[in-house]
């Protein structure tokens, strides 16, 4: 029988500190004859009770930051802006979303064109280069989304002051599309403008397409239209189960995530917003963080669940470069990320390019943003390594509550006689000894869940 030691409060502290990565050695571990590694502390930590299983350490072992921003925002100052306020502009994001960052519209033209409008909340005005707020948001990345939390990459003032849709007006920065029926660009354009947005969740947004609105009916066609055009360039489709997983002390909900058309509409004009902010960029010398991928390792077909696993093991890493390049796994000769400046540090980037150049003042040259792009990038990675860690940290939580249910499974990979799993309920994956071959339907019984190491013991049923 193995009995649990009793910690002092330094010995508490120096276990804690290893287990949130502050540290790489402990005595009181080594004493206790206990491998001196994050996780060991963490097992330690629930055994004693010390910690509950609703603690989650990944991110500040990835030190990624979990405080809020606590600086002063500016207000934005009163500045020459084309007024689009004419024009109905849609929020259009998940129930609950707080940070609206971008909108669309649609504007009829002659000659069977379409201008595709995209606003995107004007951050740049309120943190331009090298000022404190843009310093902070450069060391975090990104906005750190956790089961029980979100620590934003920018302060939730600046989010009430900027975001689209929570005042009767915003300033925004839009990025402008005329396209034909079949998708072709005929001009784009990036204008600083004031814009009236309404707030829209994609069921309502689906509702309102579904009654046969116009704009909502434009928004698709044009997105359908984009989606063929780039799908013969090459673009792929990866349509795999996704999940949102909310957490909270006394456990864990794992929500499949609807997907109606309007959310791939959306998707579709966010990328044809960066793709027209990178020809316009490059058409005006304008150094960018282009986003490029090379080609896929090899082509992959079908449409079933293995197939989808596979396809997306063929993409390469995203690459990010002050000039531009492909990305192929988009479909699209140069491409830029500009429509969450509030969440993503390299869309600020973007956005704080475009305005020095649109205000006709110096931007940032290649190398600068190039030393700006690697810090963002490296501290980006942390934020999404600690968000995919908590997510599967919670979600073993929930399994553990539930021992006896059976969960329908898919084999979507297998490596000798090792396959993997996948349990599209809640978007898991884990391995399993099994002969069955890719595409194979099984039921799998869970159970002897180590959150520490973030595993779970499999078995076919």
């Amino acid at each position: 029988m193995t009995v649990s030691p009793e910690l002092t409060p330094a010995q508490r502290t120096e276990v804690e500190l290893l287990a949130r990565g502050r540290q790489e050695k402990s005595r009181t571990l080594r004493d206790l004859g206990l491998p001196e590694t994050a996780e060991s502390a963490h097992a330690l930590l629930l055994r004693l009770g010390l910690w509950s299983e609703a603690r989650t350490p990944y991110a500040e072992r990835l030190q990624a930051a979990t405080t809020p921003v606590d600086l002063p925002v500016p207000n934005f100052v009163p500045e020459p802006r084309l007024d689009l306020t004419h024009l109905e502009a849609y929020a259009i994001d998940d129930e609950g979303n707080r940070d609206p960052d971008d909108a669309v519209s649609v504007e009829p033209l002659s000659g069977g064109l379409t201008r595709l409008w995209v606003h995107v909340a004007d951050v740049a005005a309120l943190v331009p280069p090298g000022s404190a707020l843009d310093l902070e948001a450069r060391s975090r990345g990104a906005t750190l989304y956790l089961p029980d939390q979100t620590i934003g990459m920018l302060p939730d003032a600046l989010v009430e002051k900027a975001g689209l849709g929570l005042h009767p007006t915003s300033p925004a920065l839009s990025v402008s599309l005329d396209l034909d029926e079949e998708g072709n660009a005929e001009a784009v354009d990036v204008q600083l403008t004031t814009v009236r947005v309404r707030r829209l969740t994609y069921s309502e947004a689906q509702a309102r397409l579904e009654a046969g609105e116009g704009a909502f009916v434009a928004l698709a066609r044009l997105a359908r239209a984009s989606r063929t055009l780039r799908e013969a360039e090459g673009a792929l489709s990866i349509d795999l189960p996704e999940v949102r997983v909310k957490a909270g002390p006394d456990g864990v909900e794992v929500t499949p995530l609807p997907k109606p058309e309007m959310r791939t509409v959306v998707q579709e004009c966010m990328t044809l917003a960066g793709w027209g902010a990178a020809i316009f960029g490059d058409d005006n010398e304008l150094p960018l963080p282009f986003a490029t991928q090379d080609y896929p390792t090899r082509e992959v077909r079908g449409d079933t669940l293995s197939a989808q696993w596979a396809r997306r093991k063929t993409l390469a890493r995203t690459r990010f470069q002050p000039s531009p390049g492909p990305h192929h796994g988009m479909g699209l000769d140069l491409y830029v990320q500009v429509t969450s400046p509030m969440r993503r540090y390299l869309d600020l980037v973007v956005h704080q390019q475009l305005r020095a150049f649109l205000a006709g003042t110096e931007p940032m040259s290649g190398r600068e943003l190039a030393a700006h792009m690697a810090q963002a990038t490296l501290n980006a990675d942390a934020t999404r390594q600690a968000e995919r860690l908590s997510r599967r940290h919670h979600t073993l939580r929930l399994i553990a509550a539930q021992p006896e249910r059976e969960w329908p499974a898919v084999v979507v990979d297998r490596r000798g006689p090792q396959a993997t799993m996948l349990i599209p309920e809640l978007a898991l994956d884990l391995p399993l000894s099994t002969p069955a071959a890719p595409g194979s339907q099984l039921r799998l019984r869970l159970g002897e869940v180590n959150l520490p190491a973030l595993s779970v013991r499999a078995r076919s049923v």
